[in-house]
């Protein structure tokens, strides 16, 4: 059967459907794709690439992080999905499992033709003895990779998410689960969680606790994602979303202030080595030893409540855009092949690397001029490659018309 085209898909686009949501799903990974690019420090040393963070050695980039952190958001409509396909294949009289392999077939298929090409390369690094050896260590002095090094770029880094979200899918029928039976309660307890993780973590000493937080930080954004599947975050009044972006900024400000922490004197550099407070940046900025992202903090979870609420604030104008044939179509495409973008983008800056490098591009470790002069070819370059690959791999995560069927659908909250 031949597979739809853009226009018709745009076309056959129900009047029912939260076309924000695929928006905001497109513009998250798109924001990531692109900021991993630009803020992108290269070294080249010894046989060894890796990258750091540009937010490390610019005073004020941590800024930018505030808006761009958009991992919450990607989350939060991943709770919309799953909420409304669940109860789609519930209708059906499908089983739950036949819900987890649809939901995770869309991930897995572009990631095994991802390892199907990137494994041979690793194996032929080291059968070549290219590169300098990377870690992690596999027995003796073998070691998983060579040349390339994690968790950064180059081209690994974004599989750590991928990993986390198929949890988050296949556990998605116990928080929609959750959702039904407790509804409101369920977010009070992961932020009261959230508080608890941190407060032992930094304040207890015990540093472990903090991944607890890759839970009930990670997972409140999907749970109010159910809230926008059943129809109720909707109709809450627009008051409620202005204080959660005036909430969460707020409390982003306290947090990530240091004359907040002066009040607790020097004990506060036991809780945050280093700086005695939480740092500005929803990065990881490889200076600090504290970071907002992993594992994920309080400040993350502020980040994404913030973020939420502009969302929600902006949703009825982004609606009435979105009937607007151009900017439809253009999520359409973004949707169609956004796990290939994803998987693919670290390798599409790789091998601009490999161009570019040896011409004398990409080598300054600070933000100076030049630095920021090049951020139009570290960006172009990339983008050009990035495009290619999509075009060779893309078609492995492209659904079949009868799949795209079950289309994801704002549900009548009448119907409740």
């Amino acid at each position: 059967m031949r597979a739809p085209g853009i226009d018709e898909l745009a076309a056959a686009t129900p009047e029912t459907r939260d076309r924000t949501v695929d928006f905001i799903r497109a513009v998250s990974i798109l924001t990531v794709v692109i900021g991993h690019w630009f803020i992108a420090m290269i070294w080249w040393q010894g046989g060894l690439i890796r990258t750091t963070s540009a937010v490390g050695v610019t005073s004020w980039l941590w800024l930018l992080t505030w808006v761009c952190q958009v991992m919450p958001l990607f989350f939060f409509v991943g709770g919309f999905s799953n909420y409304v396909t669940y109860n789609s294949y519930q209708r059906r009289g499908a089983s739950t499992g036949q819900y987890i392999r649809s939901r995770t077939s869309r991930l897995l298929r572009p990631s095994l033709v991802f390892f199907a090409v990137w494994i041979p390369v690793v194996v032929a690094l080291h059968l070549t003895n290219t590169g300098k050896p990377a870690g992690p260590v596999l027995w003796g002095s073998t070691t998983l990779l060579r040349g390339l090094l994690p968790p950064g770029a180059f081209p690994f880094g974004p599989l750590w998410f991928l990993g986390a979200y198929l949890i988050v899918v296949a556990i998605s029928p116990l928080t929609i689960a959750l959702h039904e039976r407790f509804h409101w309660r369920v977010i009070a307890v992961m932020a009261i969680g959230a508080v608890v993780a941190d407060g032992v973590g930094f304040i207890g000493g015990h540093p472990g606790w903090r991944w607890f937080n890759a839970v009930f930080v990670l997972l409140l954004p999907h749970q109010l994602g159910h809230f926008l599947g059943d129809g109720s975050l909707q109709r809450l009044p627009r008051k409620i979303f202005w204080g959660m972006v005036a909430g969460g900024l707020a409390g982003l400000v306290l947090l990530t202030n240091p004359v907040v922490f002066k009040l607790f004197g020097h004990v506060r550099y036991e809780w945050f080595p280093g700086i005695g407070n939480y740092p500005k940046s929803m990065l990881g900025t490889d200076i600090e030893e504290i970071s907002n992202a992993y594992p994920p903090t309080l400040c993350y979870l502020l980040a994404g409540v913030w973020t939420i609420g502009a969302v929600m604030l902006l949703r009825p104008a982004l609606q009435r855009w979105l009937q607007r044939p151009r900017p439809w179509k253009f999520t359409i495409v973004v949707n169609g092949v956004i796990m290939t973008l994803f998987l693919w983008h670290e390798t599409a800056f790789l091998l601009a690397t490999l161009a570019l490098w040896p011409l004398g591009l990409g080598h300054m470790h600070d933000s100076s001029a030049a630095w920021w002069l090049q951020r139009f070819v570290w960006l172009g370059v990339p983008g050009a490659i990035l495009v290619g690959l999509v075009a060779i791999f893309g078609g492995f995560e492209r659904v079949r018309p009868t799949a795209a069927a079950s289309a994801d659908r704002t549900p009548d909250p009448a119907a409740r």
